[in-house]
């Protein structure tokens, strides 16, 4: 077992650092900068450092001893399209880019441990560091995986952080099984003729189509999927129209979907498609369905999320996460490729503390060391020698 590592000699340079990534955001897959300085601070520590994976991937490789064990632990680094308002001496110099999700102390968290585990060296086997680009739905995990991140960088487990401001400070979470909901998205475009809205009787009408079809698509959880089944279906867009007077030809209906089971994702998908085609038939005119499956569900692995349990209880205080969340995460395409664990790092200063994908949103600095000893302990119980 690990022991609780001293990192208080990291902290100043690393929230320095944490800041500085902050105040120049880049979106996903334009990590360039970011790219650049979490290289070089991987090459200051002596890493093997390979990039472009995945586009703007970049994994440092530590190995020590002779042991053929491996273990990966990754830190996403993209910043949100959105607009920051937190008044921070460090906020976004980019208008429209934010680091509102806290990957920016996710890259320094994990190169803290880069650092500590490079000069102590107390494992014997091989620690790669994966830093991730576009997680905000671009699927950058899915890039590095196809990219050949697990041929390249042989992983036994492999392990991913996440600040949780509805957590407290140093309160450290996980589940065995779904932790992350699958995110999919739809579009239907229900297609009619268009025409004065004083002749109604001359022009299928696609608005009346459309208001139909949310009152409908928001009884497909409580009638189709069975109560023991937890799903989400939110209608979040509906266009159509430009002016008082005219029946618009077209109507645009979008949403998303929250799922943890691959079946209750299929039912909910087909009862989205059969609504739209029998009331598009009912009202005469044709519907056109767009259904995208993003990302899966994130499920980590029974054995690896009971050990990290037991490795966070030792650099602070372990909680079974009573249900997964809604929210969706790119990690899924790495624990669907190798077995591993996603955790949850308690950031909650107060009840007030934003969420994430707040514009007032900001990483706490004040989880960093605790962040920072998990990915060491992680990785030295692993690879203990």
């Amino acid at each position: 077992m690990s022991h609780v590592a001293d990192v208080a000699d990291l902290i100043a340079p690393l929230v320095e650092f944490r800041h500085d990534i902050h105040h120049h955001p880049e979106l996903g897959f334009a990590e360039h900068r970011t790219a650049a300085r979490i290289a070089d601070a991987l090459r200051e520590i002596g890493l093997d450092v390979h990039e472009g994976i995945g586009n703007t991937g970049v994994v440092g490789v530590l190995k020590v001893g002779n042991s053929d064990r491996a273990i990966g632990l990754r830190a996403d680094m993209d910043a949100l399209p959105m607009h920051e308002q937190t008044n921070l001496p460090y906020a976004s110099c980019t208008p429209g880019v934010f680091h509102g999700c806290g990957h920016d102390g996710h890259v320094a968290m994990l190169i803290g441990a880069a650092r500590y585990l490079a000069r102590t060296r107390h494992f014997d086997g091989t620690v790669n560091f994966i830093f991730q680009p576009a997680e905000e739905g671009q699927g950058g995990a899915g890039a590095m995986v196809r990219d050949g991140l697990f041929e390249r960088f042989p992983c036994d487990r492999v392990f991913a952080l996440h600040n949780w401001p509805d957590l407290p400070v140093g309160t450290i979470a996980t589940r065995p099984g779904p932790i992350m909901g699958a995110a999919d998205k739809f579009a239907i475009t229900l297609i009619g003729k268009g025409g004065h809205a004083a002749l109604p009787h001359k022009s299928p009408d696609a608005i009346l189509a459309a208001s139909e079809l949310v009152q409908q698509l928001n009884t497909i959880v409580s009638r189709r999927i069975p109560a023991t089944e937890s799903a989400v279906l939110s209608v979040t867009q509906i266009h159509g129209g430009d002016t008082h007077n005219v029946i618009p030809a077209e109507v645009k209906v979008s949403g998303t979907v929250r799922t943890f089971n691959p079946e209750v994702q299929g039912t909910i998908e087909a009862a989205i498609r059969q609504l739209a085609a029998g009331i598009a038939l009912a009202h005469g005119i044709e519907a056109s369905i767009a259904y995208d499956r993003y990302y899966p569900a994130t499920i980590n692995d029974a054995d690896a999320a009971e050990d990290a349990l037991v490795i966070a209880a030792t650099v602070g205080t372990a909680q079974r996460a009573p249900d997964p969340a809604f929210t969706s995460e790119d990690f899924a395409f790495m624990l669907q490729a190798r077995p591993g664990a996603y955790l949850w790092l308690g950031q909650a200063r107060d009840e007030a503390n934003p969420s994430l994908h707040h514009p007032g949103y900001d990483f706490n600095d004040e989880v960093m060391a605790t962040g920072i000893r998990l990915h060491i302990a992680l990785a030295e119980t692993h690879l203990q020698p």
